[in-house]
């Protein structure tokens, strides 16, 4: 049964997200690079919205909400970004979700969605994700979503003040892509 489905993000999402990101203002942080201030406010995630959409628009990256079926509500994201065309076809994924639904296979149900968009419909070849080392979680996820993982990026990331060691895992489109 699909408890959840991915859309979008558009401006109609602005509350909510800056609710989602508020109220999970630290358990993100664990994981993301530093944000200034003005992130968690509504202009800044009004601008963010507004870069979402520029970014959509040159096909450079696709910000999805992850919903749950029976209430609409929005509990997590899901993107697609650093989108490379020619010779390379890939991007990159990444995903956050609310802490009050983790653990609930909602994340399971929604990265088979980006892969399928991101093959099916975008055409790339290769979908790469990034993530600490210790975070076994999203690490089991993405390698029951098909990932492999490929190494160690030493000091990729800076997060809370520390360069962070990242594992690059990866999935290929097994079909032909023509570029």
């Amino acid at each position: 049964m699909k408890n959840i489905y991915i859309k979008l993000l558009d401006e109609s999402d602005l509350q909510a997200l800056f609710d989602i990101e508020t109220r999970n203002k630290a358990f993100f942080q664990q994981y993301t690079p530093d944000r200034d201030s003005d992130f968690y406010s509504l202009d800044g995630q009004a601008r963010r919205l507004k870069e979402i959409e520029e970014r959509k628009e040159n096909g450079l990256g696709y910000s999805f909400g992850i919903y749950l079926h029976d209430t609409h509500e929005l509990i997590g994201q899901i993107c697609l970004f650093k989108i490379e065309r020619g010779p390379a076809q890939k991007g990159m994924v990444g995903y956050s979700l609310d802490k009050f639904h983790n653990g609930k296979g909602y994340m399971s149900e929604a990265l088979p969605l980006i892969i399928e968009f991101a093959f099916n419909e975008l055409k790339l070849h290769r979908i790469e994700a990034e993530v600490m080392p210790h975070n076994i979680g999203s690490i089991k996820l993405l390698i029951k979503a098909g990932f492999h993982k490929e190494g160690i990026l030493k000091k990729n990331v800076k997060i809370n003040g520390r360069w962070e060691d990242h594992q690059i895992l990866a999935i290929l489109n097994e079909e032909d892509i023509d570029i």
